[in-house]
């Protein structure tokens, strides 16, 4: 019995220490803010977490909320948006915290790069190491700053052009986060300053130089120290050319309509001038690329590839992602005669768009429109971007006429709402057939050189009208008649030729922007920057022999009143006080 209590009181003792033991905090090996000091990498992942939050690493292909399309998803969140549910509590749209979190990530970066060893063996490669990192953050936050305010600066509840918040400065209490929204103008400053910061650190290219041509600005360098720090490892990151791209994007963002209501034309100037000096470093009208608009395709793919020959990328390309292999995009969208979900439809008011191949509208009486065979005769890239009845994919006719297997209308769950598929950004090379199945090389873009065209032929019209050029040596009209020749539209091109007042030219720059940048992530913003009715229906097709019947697929249900700016998350304006955009309350 004593023997027994004995060892009863040990087992007592050992489960006592044991649970001491557990009580008392052990060393762990989570990462400190010391650590960005010790290790380059870990310092770089501030800056590399900024990258991940770019909105346009992926296609949004909110098209489907626009008058542009509509999909078959019946999940889709751009589907809720677009029939009612769009408030500050529910918002696809919201780039608020992942772009608010880039800059905070970047802020701290900015504060410790001076300080972490990039290359502690050597003080020069050290210093530019710090001067192209510095950089690129910069570069960065003005992006995130121009996502910002074309999501979510708008007309304020007390009638204020408003922007956001400023944070230059790493926060880490909420107090720090309660700063109220500056006005638009301030907040467009501000992305400058960031954007101009980063210039005077970054060339504006990367990749390896050869004697004698190391950048201006660079001076005193030696080559392989520059090869090192701004070489070929390189490629793809910011750059001084992606920063001056971004800033002709938020001049054009600025002097557009829901921005820039007393209409100054020196506003439209700047987004002219700022774009041309990009448009200018390529020759300017002579350096739209050929090929630009199947930018997408196999031939333009290869091409683009970095890893070899020369490095340097397609013409049509100013900053890209690095290039992938899967076949997402064509499982998604396919026709469900080829397995695909035939998730993207888009609309008939999509398809009237495109004019005839003389150049002129459908709805012009010179255009030549035949209504019982409305697809013969018409612009080139209608049959690139959209598949429609008789269209052929993957060497199968696409039939989409009612009753006519399992691509017509509302066949199946997975066929097309509206009579139509996406063709633009496929490539039929892939096979998405569960048997046999295959995928091939797609790349997402940043920005291409097209989208910079257009800016510029919008700017210069409302700035110096469809003829005038400011300093640059071509017009609007100039670029518009570029683009169209490019794209098949027959020569000469007498529709062009006879627009000749200020907003017949706007209409037709904002017709062309709307077909080569389709499914791009543009519309829903543009419609929006333009102060245009955002609630036309989206229209399909009935398709019975010869005859065409247009009906309304689905309405847009949005508010012109205060619609056109996106609101501010519920939960900023509850916790900080910030002042929401009219009509979001």
């Amino acid at each position: 019995m004593k023997l027994n209590k004995i060892w009863s009181l040990l087992l007592v003792l050992i489960m006592f220490v044991s649970s001491c033991a557990l009580l008392e905090p052990e060393d762990d090996n989570h990462s400190t803010l010391q650590r960005v000091y010790d290790d380059p990498e870990f310092a770089e992942g501030l800056l590399i977490r900024a990258y991940a939050y770019i909105p346009t690493n992926d296609y949004w292909w909110d098209e489907v909320a626009t008058d542009d399309a509509v999909t078959n998803n019946k999940f889709s969140s751009y589907m809720r948006m677009a029939t009612g549910e769009w408030t500050a509590l529910y918002n696809p749209q919201n780039l608020w915290d992942d772009c608010n979190r880039s800059i905070l990530s970047l802020n701290q970066f900015l504060d410790v790069v001076e300080e972490v060893p990039w290359k502690w063996t050597d003080e020069t490669l050290n210093d530019l190491y710090v001067r192209r990192l510095t950089g690129e953050a910069y570069a960065l936050r003005g992006l995130m700053k121009y996502f910002l305010l074309r999501n979510h600066a708008g007309v304020g509840e007390n009638g204020e052009l408003l922007g956001i918040p400023e944070y230059n400065e790493f926060l880490q209490t909420q107090e720090d986060f309660s700063k109220p929204r500056d006005n638009f103008a301030q907040s467009v400053q501000s992305a400058y300053a960031d954007l101009d910061k980063s210039l005077e650190y970054l060339p504006m290219d990367y990749g390896d130089v050869s004697e004698g041509n190391i950048p201006a600005g660079f001076g005193g360098i030696s080559l392989d120290n520059y090869n090192t720090v701004f070489g070929n490892n390189t490629l793809q990151r910011m750059t001084g050319r992606h920063a001056k791209a971004i800033k002709a994007r938020l001049a054009l963002l600025a002097a557009s309509p829901a921005f820039n209501p007393e209409n100054d034309a020196a506003l439209w100037e700047t987004a002219a001038n700022f774009t041309a000096e990009l448009l200018n470093e390529v020759g300017g009208i002579s350096g739209l690329d050929p090929k630009g608009h199947i930018f997408y395709l196999k031939e333009q793919v290869d091409e683009a590839d970095l890893t070899s020959g020369d490095r340097k990328d397609l013409q049509e390309v100013l900053w890209r992602r690095p290039i992938y292999t899967n076949n997402a995009r064509e499982s998604d969208n396919f026709p469900p005669s080829i397995y695909g979900n035939g998730r993207i439809n888009p609309t008939q008011n999509l398809v009237d768009a495109f004019p005839m191949a003389n150049g002129y509208p459908i709805n012009n009486p010179s255009s030549g429109f035949n209504p019982e065979n409305p697809y013969e005769g018409r612009d080139p890239r209608l049959s690139l971007y959209i598949v429609y009845d008789g269209s052929t994919m993957r060497g199968n006719a696409i039939e989409t006429g009612v009753g006519e297997g399992d691509d017509a209308i509302g066949s199946l769950e997975n066929s097309t709402r509206t009579g139509y598929y996406l063709k633009k950004m496929l490539r039929e090379d892939v096979n998405v057939d569960p048997s046999s199945s295959s995928s091939q090389k797609h790349f997402n873009t940043h920005v291409r050189y097209t989208e910079l065209f257009l800016n510029y032929a919008e700017a210069a019209n409302e700035a110096w009208g469809p003829n005038g050029s400011g300093a640059h040596g071509y017009s609007a009209k100039d670029v518009i008649a570029s683009i169209r020749n490019r794209a098949g539209i027959e020569q000469p091109d007498s529709y062009l030729e006879s627009v000749s007042d200020q907003g017949a030219m706007r209409q037709l720059i904002r017709n062309e922007r709307r077909l080569e940048l389709c499914f791009e992530g543009f519309r829903f913003w543009d419609v929006r920057r333009w102060k245009e009715d955002l609630t036309v229906p989206a229209q399909g097709v009935r398709i019975s022999g010869n005859t065409y019947t247009p009906f309304n697929v689905e309405d847009r249900v949005y508010n012109n009143e205060y619609m056109h700016y996106g609101p501010i998350p519920d939960r900023e304006i509850v916790k900080f006080g910030l002042i929401q955009n009219k009509g979001w309350n």
